[in-house]
């Protein structure tokens, strides 16, 4: 068998090459060929191999290994060595086989062991199994439970976990002796979770727990916020809102308890008050100049100081109070507002969490506005400071009976006014306390005023001299200096239309009543004096009232300027025909018929004439000096040549019924041989009254 292996692995390489080689002799009937052919044949297969052909090579390599030389003794024994080691090969085969068939007959002799004594367990196990088939079967069912256990075990562990707070917890959540720090509101926090997750365990079968869990954790966040709300009480007490750095755990503290509306309210209300108290305090340290509190010296000099200066001592509490107003609303937009809308959340979250607070049915629920309730905690907490504010500036007002100290007063009053409505809302309480002491101040300069009007009897009797206007008039007008000055200085409006509405009302009190003494003044003068002298009056007021244009009244003056002026320019007209001598020639010569009547004595004419050259070299300057009261020097002139311009007109009609009545009185003479009388009067008419209205023209020019 071995033998045939071996011949078949050297012959499988095509016939070729070494099993080619190793081939046995050729058969008789092959060796009847002839030789040519085989050794043809032997040569054509030699060279028709291919020895890139592996197992040529391999071949090859096995007879290198040998190290055979190629001669012909090597190659006529090379088939019996090959074949010796085969059968040797065979040999030793044949003996391991040998040994392995021994072994295994050693090993079926084990198996058979073996068998036996699994045959003996089996019936072993069976009888073990009959009896412990019970044992097992309890074990199963205690195992089971032991499952069943251990799960409970896991979900009481987790239900502990989540909804049983801890003792330590406990402490740190209820205790006042613990403090309210982040480990406070984690544990808060936690107990809001599982009040919240209670409600869940109310849904199932079993509600006993559930309630039990919510009552418990409801005591538990009840002694929570009020242990919050305490310490925020204290917090309150020793709270420096000048400090930039407020407490980050007050903020916290507040949008926590923000969710307990009602403590909330408390707690503003305690805060409010406490800071009204310090805020009072505080302004009557800044008055008075002695600090509250020995560590917070009052810095600046003391607001009462100034008490001498009434105006200055009035802005310097009002400018306090607006500076402390600011820097309080400031504090407060951080300590309130600063975290956007969580208080406004806390607090509808607390409604919804009170059925008590909820609103009627039909009724909106209340939205909280930060920003409104930020205003109204300003509001309480400088409502101190406004009473006294209010208390000293009514005593200022009160003990000084000057109108413009109190106008100034109230026009400061009403400036702040309108800096705290832009600082604050419109229906502030403040404004409220702002309001009442304009009004005040308002009232004081309507009443000295009107008294000091009533108590100008004596001067409104007393007719001036020099027809200036009078010293109670000026000094009216210079208090109306100050007056608009006040008001342009305070009024912050930029609407012409209202700023010359809201002065009216003072012009009333602080100029009509003196304007109209002037009046009464003049009426009991005699022209020309009483137009020169409202004249003055008039165009005083009108300069000083066009030092603003809020209080300019050109248009309604103007009309009764230019009625005094239309008077005075009469009178200046009457003044030149008495001064002239021409008053009754110009009033009673309108016709030639008249002038040949009322003058036929040449002599009048020429008299009139005489007086008439003396008066014109100095007509202007007298008449200058006719009108010297007058202090506007160009109105007077206006005036002197407007009535020069009239007088000079009714020269030339005078004028031109002289050379008319001549030239009647010519045409007479020739067409009727008039007598020697005729030609006297004729000739003298025009002679003694030679002046032309050129003339006048230039002398009065």
């Amino acid at each position: 068998m071995a033998n045939s292996y071996f011949q078949d692995g050297l012959t499988s390489s095509n016939g070729d090459g070494l099993g080619t080689l190793l081939s046995p002799p050729a058969s008789n009937a092959a060796s009847t060929a002839p030789r040519s052919n085989a050794l043809q044949n032997r040569v054509t297969s030699v060279l028709s191999s291919s020895y890139a052909d592996l197992d040529i090579r391999d071949t090859l390599s096995i007879l290198d290994d040998r190290q055979l030389k190629n001669t012909s003794e090597a190659r006529r024994n090379l088939r019996l060595d090959v074949q010796q080691e085969l059968i040797e090969c065979n040999g030793e085969i044949v003996q391991d086989f040998g040994k392995v068939a021994e072994q295994l007959k050693r090993v079926g002799t084990a198996i058979q062991n073996l068998n036996s004594s699994c045959a003996a367990m089996r019936k072993h196990i069976g009888a073990a199994n009959r009896e412990t088939g019970p044992m097992l079967d309890e074990a199963k069912s205690i195992l089971n439970d032991r499952q069943q256990v251990e799960a409970k075990q896991q979900l009481l562990d987790a239900f502990k976990a989540h909804f049983v707070v801890s003792d330590a917890d406990l402490a740190i959540l209820t205790s006042t002796a613990e403090p309210v720090n982040d480990a406070f509101f984690r544990v808060l926090t936690r107990v809001k979770k599982i009040h919240q997750d209670s409600q869940v365990l109310l849904g199932t079968e079993n509600q006993r727990l559930g309630l039990e869990i919510l009552e418990q954790s409801s005591r538990q966040l009840n002694a929570a916020f009020q242990k919050l709300y305490r310490w925020i009480q204290r917090e309150f007490k020793t709270l420096d809102l000048e400090n930039p750095q407020i407490s980050t755990a007050i903020r916290r503290a507040l949008r926590v308890l923000a969710e307990r509306p009602s403590l909330f309210q408390n707690c503003l209300d305690f805060f409010a008050e406490a800071r009204e108290t310090t805020m009072s305090n505080n302004f009557y340290a800044a008055l008075t100049g002695s600090p509250v509190d020995q560590d917070h010296p009052v810095m600046g000099k003391a607001i009462e100081l100034s008490a001498h200066d009434p105006l200055r001592y009035v802005s310097d509490m009002l400018a306090w109070a607006h500076a402390a107003t600011v820097s309080e609303r400031e504090a407060l937009e951080v300590l309130f507002i600063s975290e956007g809308d969580e208080i406004a959340k806390s607090i509808q979250a607390g409604i919804e969490s009170e059925p008590w607070s909820r609103p009627d049915e039909g009724e909106d629920a209340p939205v909280f506005d930060g920003r409104k309730a930020l205003n109204e905690l300003v509001e309480r907490d400088l409502a101190g400071v406004f009473r006294q504010l209010r208390q000293r500036t009514d005593q200022v007002i009160q003990s000084h009976e000057d109108a413009t100290l109190a106008y100034k007063i109230a026009n400061l009053v009403s400036f702040y006014g309108s800096i705290f409505a832009k600082l604050l809302h419109g229906r502030s309480v403040l404004l409220e306390a702002l309001t009442p002491i304009s009004e005040s101040a308002m009232r004081s300069f309507r009443s000295i005023m009107r008294d000091h009007v009533a108590n100008l009897h004596g001067d409104l009797a007393i007719t001036p001299d020099d027809l200036h206007p009078p010293e109670f008039f000026v000094e009216a007008l210079n208090d109306l200096k100050v007056l608009m000055k006040s008001y342009d200085t305070s009024v912050i409006t930029t609407d012409r239309n209202q700023r010359v509405e809201g002065f009216q009302p003072i012009l009333h009190e602080a100029l009509d009543p003196f304007l109209t003494g002037c009046e009464n003044i003049a009426k009991r003068m005699r022209s020309p004096d009483n137009h020169i002298f409202a004249l003055n009056c008039l165009m005083a007021t009108r300069s000083v009232l066009r030092l603003y244009a809020f209080a300019d009244r050109s248009p309604e003056l103007q009309p009764r300027m230019e009625e005094h002026e239309s008077e005075l320019t009469e009178a200046a007209y009457t003044w030149f025909l008495q001064e002239s001598g021409l008053k009754e020639l110009f009033e009673n010569v309108n016709t030639t018929h008249d002038l040949a009547s009322s003058y036929q004595d040449p002599k009048q004419l020429a008299s009139m004439a005489q007086q008439l050259d003396a008066f014109l070299p100095t007509a202007t300057e007298d008449a200058r000096a006719f009108l010297a009261q007058l202090e506007d020097r160009a109105l007077a002139r206006r005036i002197i040549e407007q009535a020069a311009e009239r007088f000079c007109g009714g020269f030339e009609r005078v004028e031109e019924l002289i050379v008319r009545a001549d030239q009647e009185r010519s045409r007479l003479v020739n067409g009727e041989a008039a007598d020697d009388d005729d030609e006297e009067e004729q000739a003298v008419l025009r002679e003694v009254f030679p002046r032309t209205s050129d003339e006048i023209r230039v002398l009065l020019s």
